[in-house]
């Protein structure tokens, strides 16, 4: 028989929230251990390269909309790429106040090396599920990120 206390606790390691928060953070710091190690870079860092090599010429607030990543961090992770000469800056004509971010001639080198790895390491993550569950997979994540943005967007108005 299940007590009324028993009902009111939260079994994280069944809570959606929880467990991919676990596996997004258990798969991040393995790929860290690579271009930490290798290419001297931070999570931010590189995820700020890589969506930046994805869609250049965004802002460092574009960057942030589009990685969910905190603007501070983003920040932080801009600026350091930029003394290390791995991302370049330009300003927008149109609007002076809006910066425009590319990957420097160094910056991509170092994306080049790291895609392949990135890429193994995913499809040794992936290894485990059939054809037809990744592409289940997909779909399910698809649909909980766009009803995460649903409810998040009722959450504001």
């Amino acid at each position: 028989m299940t007590t009324s206390y028993e009902k009111d606790i939260l079994h994280l390691e069944r809570f959606l929230p929880y467990r991919l928060s676990v596996l997004t953070n258990t798969v991040s710091r393995m790929l860290s251990q690579v271009y930490a190690s290798q290419f001297n870079l931070t999570t931010p860092e590189w995820r700020v390269m890589a969506v930046v090599m994805r869609f250049p010429g965004l802002s460092a607030a574009e960057v942030a909309e589009r990685t969910a990543m905190d603007k501070v961090a983003v920040s932080r992770a801009v600026a350091r790429l930029l003394e290390a000469g791995r991302l370049v800056r330009r300003f927008a004509d149109e609007d002076r106040r809006r910066s425009i971010l590319e990957l420097s001639p160094e910056g991509r080198e170092i994306y080049r090396q790291i895609t392949p790895l990135a890429k193994a390491l995913e499809a040794d993550l992936l290894a485990v599920l059939s054809p037809g569950e990744k592409v289940h997979l997909d779909v399910l994540l698809e649909k909980l990120f766009d009803h995460a943005r649903t409810i998040a967007a009722q959450q504001t108005a």
